[in-house]
């Protein structure tokens, strides 16, 4: 059995925030790897049928209410972004440019978004403030702007997005481990006990 995760992420999913903050550790102290795929979650809801928490005014001061007080117990750093909900495709595309710069562009890209959407209230709809957090992270901003422009690229993220929705995916984050699907920011133990069984 393959000990790795297919962690399916959108920016806009500030669930997708606080597994992002989590799971990495937890899958490195297991010796595991994370596959990242990013999604247009805007475009499974769409394929499903399904829609937002926060489209439900009292879900989505429930589930916000919720983070807040989840993200204050794991010590991450957490504010409901003023500009939610965000269009965040080219930081969707400009994750898969920077992950085929290596590790070493993809870890700070991903820090910068996340941050930038969930902690910061960055704007990362807004292509200028996308390249200010790459520049102020130290990355080649130019070169994945120039990037997320190619086919490739913006088919990629469209296969992931299609993919995800054909695994079975209805929301974000979701995870496969070894073609068993767990959804939520709070199934990170369900991920993990996944990842421990023996084939």
């Amino acid at each position: 059995m393959s000990k790795s995760v297919d962690f399916y992420y959108d920016f806009v999913s500030s669930a997708s925030y606080v597994a992002y903050k989590r799971l990495p550790e937890m899958i490195k102290a297991a010796g595991g790897t994370i596959h990242w795929k990013p999604i247009v979650l805007g475009g499974v809801f769409k394929a499903v049928g399904n829609s937002g928490p926060a489209n439900i005014a009292a879900k989505g001061k429930w589930m916000f209410e919720d983070l807040e007080r989840i993200t204050k117990r794991h010590g991450i750093a957490f504010s409901v972004n003023p500009k939610f909900p965000l269009n965040t495709v080219m930081a969707l595309r400009g994750a898969i440019a920077a992950e085929k710069l290596g590790d070493d562009v993809l870890n700070p890209y991903m820090e910068s978004m996340f941050a930038g959407a969930w902690a910061n209230d960055d704007d990362i709809s807004d292509p200028k403030v996308v390249m200010e957090l790459m520049d102020n992270a130290g990355l080649p901003a130019q070169e994945i702007a120039n990037m997320v422009q190619d086919q490739a690229i913006k088919d990629e993220l469209r296969a992931n997005t299609e993919e995800a929705v054909e695994r079975g995916a209805f929301g974000a984050p979701t995870f496969f481990v070894n073609g068993e699907m767990h959804w939520g920011q709070d199934r990170l133990d369900d991920v993990m006990s996944a990842l421990d069984k023996k084939g």
